[in-house]
């Protein structure tokens, strides 16, 4: 990692990066364009979205930041057998499994209050948890994959990893919540 920390260094160095990952947005809003006609028949789907993105991304920062600063401290391998990596992956995991039913029911909830609920309960919820255990499983293979990337780059993980981990799984969570409406409903 290199010491320059300057707001030029890191706003040059940053810069394609950024630009790269505005196009991979981009593609998530088209993604989620394509999709309106299903968001307009099941309202759920439509609260969903914002927080499937959200909470995947939030999984993916706070397991950013662990990782980054296990590796500012020294203390962090790539090896299948490292506690501390394996244990941050899991945990991210175990929150996904929780969080995301409470995320379908509170979705479910909110168009039920309104009275705009076409999906069954258990619907909504399965689809979240579905959705949302896939994405905490993706967001931790990015989030280790790009984390390796910048430790082998030498590129600082705390300008690079969670730009880049929060950008994907923001696209990923409307494929992945898509995929999981397509192949469910």
């Amino acid at each position: 990692m290199t010491g320059n920390w300057s707001v030029r260094s890191i706003t040059r160095s940053l810069f394609p990066l950024l630009l790269a990952l505005t196009a991979l947005e981009l593609l998530g809003g088209v993604t989620l364009g394509s999709f309106e006609a299903t968001l307009r028949r099941s309202p759920s789907l439509l609260v969903l979205v914002p927080v499937t993105i959200g909470t995947a991304g939030n999984l993916g920062s706070v397991l950013s930041a662990r990782l980054s600063t296990a590796l500012h401290l020294g203390v962090l391998s790539f090896e299948p057998d490292d506690e501390r990596l394996v244990g941050n992956a899991v945990a991210t995991v175990a929150l996904a499994v929780t969080v995301f039913p409470l995320v379908g029911a509170g979705a479910w909830a909110v168009t039920r209050a309104t009275g705009s609920a076409r999906l069954a309960l258990w619907t909504v919820v399965g689809i979240a948890f579905a959705s949302g255990v896939l994405l905490a499983v993706l967001a931790v293979l990015v989030t280790v994959v790009t984390a390796y990337g910048a430790y082998r780059l030498e590129a600082d993980p705390d300008d690079v990893v969670i730009p880049v981990v929060t950008n994907v799984c923001d696209v990923l969570g409307v494929v992945v919540l898509f995929a999981v409406v397509e192949v469910g409903l």
